[in-house]
């Protein structure tokens, strides 16, 4: 996707959002950020080629293993979102208050065009997840069964 969509919904004159233009190292971090926009939602986001590959789960990350959230993809947004926590002006694409939730590394075991499985590392959650793609922007987002990792109250 690269960051042309992202870029394309906002005005970085008012919004303290980042525009973007760090690089990738080849590291594989994740953020997961509390996000009272219109609807309270967390984004879920996973470095990868470059970018952070974004999803918004309506009903908060998945804690219990087999439990399954709707997860839309949105648009790729910069690296520096890792850190990003702040509020988005109102009138302004995603207006509200953006809070880190957890953070922290991944380990990508699969990655097909339909799957992406992987465990992360972080402060409140770690363990395995998978995310499945269904159609369109929506995917399945669930905690692997049989996966002894913590979870942290959403």
């Amino acid at each position: 996707m690269g960051l042309e969509e992202y870029r394309r919904k906002r005005e970085f004159g008012k919004t303290p959002e980042p525009a973007g233009g760090e690089r990738s190292e080849g590291k594989s971090r994740f953020v997961v950020q509390r996000h009272q926009a219109s609807h309270l939602h967390y984004d879920f986001r996973l470095e990868m080629e470059g970018v952070l590959k974004s999803w918004a789960v309506p009903k908060g990350m998945p804690l219990e293993p087999g439990v399954r959230r709707l997860a839309v993809q949105v648009e790729d947004h910069p690296l520096e979102y890792l850190d990003f926590a702040g509020t988005i002006p109102e009138g302004e694409y995603g207006a509200g208050t953006v809070e880190i939730w957890d953070q922290g590394g991944f380990t990508l075991e699969k990655h097909t065009p339909g799957q992406l499985e992987f465990t992360l590392h972080g402060e409140r959650l770690s363990g395995g997840y998978v995310l499945i793609h269904t159609d369109g922007r929506n995917w399945l987002l669930l905690k692997r069964r049989g996966d002894q990792g913590r979870g942290g109250e959403a």
